[in-house]
This record gives C-alpha cells, sequence and structure tokens, in this order.
C-alpha cells in the first residue's frame, strides 16, 4: 500500500512538473551590464580613498562621473582591458621625483564581464601624466 501511494505521489508530481514546464531565465535588457565604482585612493593599498564615481554605460551613460558618456567611450575603446587607458606618458610635462603613491580602481561589471582592476601611480603628477587627458578618472 505504501509503494502504491510512492509511486502515485511521484507520477503526480512529475506530471505537475510537465504541465507547468521549468522557468527559464530572460534577459532584463538587451544590453550587458556595465557599471563601476572608479576610485582615486592614497597609498599603494588603495585604504584611503580620495575621490569615489560611479558610472554606468548600459544602455545610457549615467552615474556620479562628472561626464558619464566620455567616460564610457574611453572605456568602450578599451575592449575590457583596462591597461589600455594607460597612454603614453606626456613628454612635454615633467613631474617631481618625490614617491608619495596613488592607487586607482575600477570595481564592478563590464560588458557582462566582473572586473576588479588596480594600477599605483608613484604620484598624483604621475597619474595625470600618464592618464593624458583620458576622461575615465577625471572626477
Amino acid at each position: 500500500m505504501r509503494r502504491h501511494i510512492a509511486a502515485v505521489s511521484a507520477t503526480a508530481l512529475l506530471s505537475l512538473a510537465c504541465a507547468t514546464g521549468v522557468a527559464e531565465a530572460q534577459p532584463s535588457s538587451l544590453y550587458a551590464p556595465s557599471a563601476l565604482v572608479l576610485t582615486v585612493a592614497q597609498g599603494e593599498d588603495a585604504a584611503t580613498v580620495v575621490r569615489a564615481s560611479t558610472l554606468s554605460c548600459a544602455p545610457t551613460a549615467q552615474g556620479t562621473h562628472p561626464d558619464p558618456q566620455a567616460a564610457c567611450a574611453a572605456l568602450a575603446t578599451t575592449a575590457g582591458t583596462f591597461d589600455t587607458l594607460l597612454a603614453s606618458p606626456d613628454s612635454n610635462r615633467a613631474c617631481p621625483m618625490h614617491y608619495a603613491p596613488v592607487t586607482v580602481t575600477a570595481d564592478g561589471v563590464w560588458q557582462g564581464s566582473r572586473v576588479s582592476w588596480k594600477h599605483t601611480f608613484s604620484n598624483a603628477c604621475t597619474m595625470s601624466v600618464t592618464f593624458n587627458g583620458n576622461p575615465v578618472f577625471a572626477f
């Protein structure tokens, strides 16, 4: 008797599962998510954040970044490789040779992929010269 009840229950559950179907995950947008938190911090460990900005690039550029459109356009040229933001330093500009490290970070999601990028410069002048006008960290 117990076996019969178990068999009937299993059959009923299987029928119910087949009738309702399996829920499929549907994307909530046509765009891959791109949302980042960008920081500029003192020191090599990035523990003392001096400035921070949020940036979302899909479907439209927005966030607390002062120029989200320009920053998103600059990031689009990186193809997800944030080291390409580091341009050749401007040879017409000299920086002092003192060591006061500044670390920039980008954490979040870029075009659907998790991003955690960090780069340390010897000082703020070197950071400015190396970014050479790139708008991503201009906040």
